[in-house]
């Protein structure tokens, strides 16, 4: 039944919120220059963090700083910034100034000619710097050592830098320009530098010893194109490979210590319709070179296949293993040459057996014509095997460890039923010695990992949402959860699909425990079977309903080790607050103990713990603060310093804030959801609200958020900024009926913050892209109760779209619509009233709301033709309508003029009815082609 509700359009003006001395309200010239904190690093001491401090647009600053000293060193337009293995210097490369690019393009000057980006190397101790021009890319040693590399330009038409060490050699006449770049290597401590003319590649070992490259040939020597090793304790150059036969050397690859080297070369022409690859090997002491593999090694592949350009060579961490791709040589072309282009037949063959559609396989053939297939190679025995193949085309290798066997997954035999159901593999463990493939699992919902000790693999099957493991040495698959009385599975989960696992923290040491987490704790399971399976934060997360993660320290340590000190993160459920918690001692049942608990967003993601010392940097903030960067020494975490402060930004602007409000919807379901209200919000004032509505959002209460243009969506900090209240709803399904779930969520939730007396309800506005889209059209044909309403990317039609195809990437939409987000739960010809009832177009004649929309021609998600169907249906039913299509974008915008552009024409639509504000003259005499051919489409 269709519930309307029939509201006066109000024509009296608009009365703003209470003016705030000394504040003024946010415009969308602010997004420019409003800054963030990004790409943070501490050193491995502890002593030194940088970050950057970056605009949205323009010229940002890197920040090298040492919180314990409060020195300070910046570096405008600073980026990609690292330290050295010792932290005495930091290298970091500089942007040219962004007017000085924009000046560049304005004159249209070819790429060599463009600026730039240079380099600095600075010294801590005392600020000194060295700067490189024309700067390409650079190399540190991840471990130790002293040298850094540097590729410069050699194509760049500007000047090099004064302090660059050599330019490249004259060609002489007659002769043609080789290519490759310049390479400089600098030992940092000595100042001393050698430079190599013409490199293709290059790679420095982690401990810094060896540097190795690939060039072509110089113009005033003997040498020919090849591999050199430079040695950077005798800064020797060592010659590995000059065979004047090879046209292309790639994929270098060096052992952590730099003892070992591996490349790939072809003696074809680099413009070759195939090409054939040699995979070599050479221990750096050695004089000779091993072939490894390439099109004769029938040994390790069948007749036909080779070594894969597209796979990187890879040694195992302690350099006893190689790691490398194979594949089938690629077919020759088998265009007919003796017809012309306009006389050749272009068409695809859809066939009911392909194992994927046509536009999903013309999506993936750069990834399919790349296919490769993993081998190793024993450096030792020097013994070859073949790992992955058609077969088992995916193999997971852990190069920390040197597994007996490996796991390997294959999805082929599911691919066809992908398009209506996702996620099903066979699971084989893999005989790293023969190659030898053992099936393990069949058809499991779910992903599998093999435990660091390589003696597990577990994983979790989302039909009956139970953790599994198996053992490799007993050759059975142990129980890991089975009778426990908690969920492993989102317990929130609303869609005809499988439920997601909440995941799992790791191992402890030697593969004993595996731990994994319900909705709040964390639980320790005995692989074996049998240990019975232990709380090891013992219920506290469930007593206190808050969720509790591990942190994981330590990138290089693939164990969990609970006789020591634990940080773990925690996100507290009724008041959406968020901190760190301390275990100690888990292994003894000890309860977690808070640290800090506070109206901010803590994310394990954003907090990093210096290698050799006890000092963290993390980032937190909320709606009313900017997200700062801290740093902490205090193992009590109560005293962190803020290195940053961005919340100065929001000092001159009509801010606002946010609250968590609850309702009960039809259903008697109790809902949660955000009202942000204006700064100085007055609750005998009346006034207009917008309400923004995608899945649920009531957790991310304390989520910092930054006025920026939009993609798709409203800006919340620039709509509360402009007097309007912003209520984010959560919305609960079921029975597959998303339109009418979408309804009875979000229409009782407003009706009940109208029952507040502050809400103007005759000037309320709805906004939602995508899903939320979908759900704005629905919404506007069942009620009246919106003044405005705006819809992104609308699915309009699900019997359409249902057969339809998501361009993106090529899959069909039909398992959307079964199994996911859509929600229906059964096929078009199981549910076709579940189809039709759901499709707003159906309903396009009840639209009375003003609907602004925006689709894009190149949606890859949901298709153009969804939002034409719907405005089509409008426009001929004389409904006031409008649809922004933005050409070349996809499903959200992503060139910012775009961006800027949606942000002023969406809140002029909004401003226009809740405000009163007057009609733009593009809504009220449109835009025709011929105007926007001739010139900009102008606002007003």
């Amino acid at each position: 039944m269709r519930i309307a509700y029939l509201l006066p359009f109000l024509l009296f003006p608009f009365l703003s919120n209470a003016q705030i001395p000394g504040k003024r309200p946010l415009t969308h010239d602010d997004y420019d220059g409003w800054k963030t904190v990004q790409s943070t690093h501490i050193s491995r001491d502890g002593k030194w963090v940088l970050y950057e401090i970056n605009p949205q647009e323009g010229d940002g600053t890197l920040v090298i700083e040492a919180p314990a000293t409060n020195r300070k060193l910046t570096l405008n337009r600073g980026y990609a910034a690292t330290f050295s293995a010792d932290g005495a210097y930091v290298v970091a490369k500089i942007k040219p100034p962004l007017e000085a690019v924009r000046a560049a393009k304005k004159k249209k000057l070819k790429a060599e000619q463009m600026p730039k980006d240079s380099l600095v190397v600075i010294q801590l101790e005392n600020n000194t710097r060295k700067y490189f021009a024309q700067v390409k890319s650079f190399g540190l040693p991840k471990e130790k050592g002293d040298w850094l590399a540097i590729l410069t330009d050699a194509k760049a038409s500007t000047p090099a830098a004064k302090d660059s060490t050599r330019t490249t050699p004259k060609v002489p006449k007659g002769k043609k320009q080789p290519k490759g770049d310049r390479l400089t290597l600098l030992n940092l401590k000595e100042g001393t530098s050698v430079t190599i003319s013409y490199v293709n590649n290059y790679k420095m070992a982690d401990e810094g010893t060896l540097v190795l490259l690939s060039r072509e040939a110089l113009h005033d020597s003997s040498e020919v194109r090849g591999v050199f090793a430079f040695e950077t304790s005798s800064q020797k150059t060592m010659q590995l490979d000059t065979s004047s036969r090879i046209q292309q050397y790639l994929n270098l690859g060096l052992d952590k210590k730099g003892e070992q080297a591996v490349w790939m070369a072809s003696a074809d022409s680099t413009k070759a319709e195939v090409k054939k690859f040699a995979l070599y090997y050479r221990k750096i002491k050695d004089k000779d070179n091993r072939l490894v593999a390439d099109t004769t090694t029938t040994a390790l592949y069948p007749q036909g296949w080779s070594v894969s350009e597209y796979r990187t060579p890879r040694f195992s961490d302690d350099g006893r293993r190689l790691y490398f791709g194979t594949s089938p040589l690629a077919a020759l072309s088998l265009k007919d040459t003796t017809r012309l282009d306009d006389e050749l037949p272009r068409l695809d063959v859809w066939s009911w057996t392909d194992r994927k559609l046509q536009p999903m396989q013309d999506k993936q053939k750069k990834n399919e014509r790349e296919r490769n297939y993993l081998a190793l190679y024993d450096i030792a025995t020097q013994k070859k095997v073949l790992l992955g193949g058609e077969e088992v085309p995916y193999v997971s290798p852990n190069y920390k460890a040197n597994h007996a066997q490996l796991l390997g997954t294959n999805d082929q035999d599911y691919q066809r039923m992908s398009s209506w159901e996702l996620g099903h593999s066979d699971f084989y463990l893999i005989n790293a010695t023969t190659g030898a493939k053992t099936p393990i699992a069949r058809d499991v919902v779910g992903r599998a990992e093999m435990s660091p000790g390589g003696k597990y693999v577990t994983w979790f099957d989302e039909r009956d949402t139970a953790w599994r493991a198996y053992d490799i040495k007993g050759t059975r698959i142990v129980e890991l959860t089975k009778g426990l009385p908690v969920a492993f599975h989102n317990e929130e989960h609303d869609t005809p699909d499988y439920a997601n696992a909440y995941g799992s923290a790791g191992w402890t040491a030697d593969d004993r425990y595996f731990w994994v987490y319900d909705r709040y704790d964390i639980w320790q399971l005995d692989p074996t079977g049998k240990e019975k399976p232990l709380v090891v934060t013992q219920g506290y997360g469930r007593q206190e309903k808050v969720a509790l993660r591990y942190v994981e320290l330590d990138e290089e340590d693939p164990f969990i080790h609970p006789e020591k000190e634990l940080l773990l993160t925690g996100h507290w459920e009724r008041d959406k607050e968020s901190g760190l918690l301390r275990l100690t001692g888990a292994a003894r049942g000890k309860v977690p103990v808070v640290l800090v608990k506070e109206a901010a967003y803590y994310s394990a993601r954003a907090l990093s713990k210096a290698e050799k010392a006890e000092a963290y940097i993390f980032q937190k903030g909320n709606y009313t603060q900017a997200n700062e960067l801290y740093y902490s020494t205090d193992q009590a975490w109560k005293t962190p310093q803020k290195l940053t402060n961005l919340s100065a930004q929001m000092d001159s602007i009509r801010w606002g804030n946010v609250e968590l409000v609850s309702w009960m919807n039809a259903q008697g379901v109790r809902l949660e959801g955000l009202l942000f209200k204006p700064e100085g919000f007055d609750p005998t004032q009346k006034y207009p609200m917008l309400v923004y509505y995608y899945e649920r959002n009531a957790e991310t209460l304390h989520l910092p958020r930054t006025p920026a243009p939009s993609r798709s969506t409203i800006n919340i900090p620039y709509c509360v900024s402009n007097g309007y209240l912003v209520f984010v709803p959560d919305i609960v399904y079921g029975g597959g009926t998303p339109g009418k779930n979408a309804y009875d969520c979000i229409v009782t939730g407003v009706l009940d913050l109208v029952r507040k007396g502050y809400v103007d309800q005759a000037r309320i506005g709805i906004q939602g892209q995508s899903w939320g889209g979908y759900q704005t059209a629905y919404l506007i044909t069942q009620t009246n109760l919106f003044r405005a309403a705006m819809a992104g990317a609308i699915v309009s039609n699900m019997t359409s779209a249902y057969g339809g195809i998501r361009w993106g990437t090529g899959m069909s939409r039909m398992f959307q619509y079964e199994k996911t987000q859509s929600r229906i739960g059964g096929t078009l010809w199981e549910k076709p009233m579940y189809y039709l009832e759901n499709s707003p177009l159906f309903y396009a004649d009840r639209v009375q709301t003003p609907l602004l929309m925006m689709h894009n021609d190149a949606d890859g998600s949901v298709p153009w033709y969804q939002g034409i169907e719907f405005f089509t249906a409008l426009r001929r039913l004389n409904k006031p309508a409008w649809m922004l299509v933005y050409n070349d974008e996809d499903h959200n915008l992503t060139k910012r003029p775009n961006m800027k552009d949606l942000s002023v024409r969406m809140y002029q639509f909004f401003d226009h009815y809740l405000k009163d504000a007057p009609l733009p003259s593009w809504m009220s005499q449109g835009r025709s082609v011929l105007d926007k051919d001739r010139w900009d489409m102008k606002y007003d």
